[in-house]
């Protein structure tokens, strides 16, 4: 049997008894990081007497054969750092290959940021989509975002508070300015924090913050109006003044569009008339 537990995210208090009971029954743990598995143990005030084994992006693929061999052997358990193991973190591969060596595969349910941000954002819940780590380089991100510009379920993703504001104004330039959002940080820990606001706004807000970030991004209203139907508008503000760029920007933060696609079609239709 493989087993996944799923570990406190920041407060310790999170964890559950049956991942305690788990973990000091279990003979064969793989852990993302063995030594952050050896500290979390400590934290519960529990002795673990397993086999530990390093599970990371980097082996995963070279473990496999044992892992699986171990699974259906005896019971394995795997974790990760934080949160439920596979959710950006090392353990699909092997959930897969468990599942097609006919291995019985449990879950112990824990913490999980990508539902704890979205619970807490204030954003429509009934539909979302969890779309990971954002892009390093801007360009990358603004493709990355631009993928999304129509998607009408809530969005969810990961950065780091070393990129946020970068990603923050790439968004409300591929999204819109008005595009509403939140922003939490440090999740259930001490200075556990969320912001909620238009993307804008949060640009703003998101100076100098520490900690993992989890950015929620509303999904397109459905009614919106869709960038093709705004070309005109830019083209008149163009008409009476307004460089290309800036009248792109203008109508895209008045009507809640992308300023990159608006600008795209108004250059093209500028261009053929």
């Amino acid at each position: 049997m493989l087993i996944l537990a799923g570990t406190p995210i920041g407060n310790i208090g999170d964890a559950s008894a049956r991942l305690v009971s788990t973990l000091q029954q279990a003979e064969v743990i793989a852990a993302e990081d063995t030594r952050t598995l050896l500290k979390l143990a400590n934290l519960l005030g529990i002795k673990l007497n397993a086999e530990l084994i390093s599970l990371n992006e980097q082996n995963e693929l070279q473990k496999l054969d044992r892992l699986v061999e171990i699974a259906s052997t005896g019971n394995l358990v795997l974790v990760s750092d934080a949160g439920m193991p596979t959710i950006s973190d090392p353990g699909f591969a092997l959930v897969r290959a468990c599942g097609e060596a006919g291995v019985e595969i449990q879950v112990v349910p824990g913490p999980s940021s990508v539902i704890a941000a979205l619970a807490v954002s204030g954003l429509s819940t009934d539909r979302f989509s969890f779309e990971g780590f954002i892009p390093r380089k801007s360009g990358e991100r603004k493709k990355f975002f631009q993928k999304f510009v129509s998607e009408t379920r809530t969005m969810i993703f990961f950065e780091s508070p070393h990129r946020v504001s970068e990603s923050l104004a790439d968004a409300a330039n591929i999204f819109g300015g008005k595009r509403q959002a939140s922003l939490s940080r440090e999740l259930t820990k001490k200075f556990e924090e969320t912001l909620r606001g238009s993307l804008a706004e949060l640009f703003e807000q998101a100076k100098d913050l520490k900690g993992e970030m989890v950015l929620v991004v509303a999904g397109a209203k459905q009614t919106q109006m869709v960038a093709s139907d705004l070309v005109d508008k830019v083209l008149e503000l163009r008409a009476a003044g307004s460089s290309l760029k800036d009248a792109a920007r203008t109508i895209a933060s008045k009507y809640g569009a992308s300023t990159s696609e608006l600008y795209d079609l108004a250059l093209k239709s500028n261009h053929s008339s």
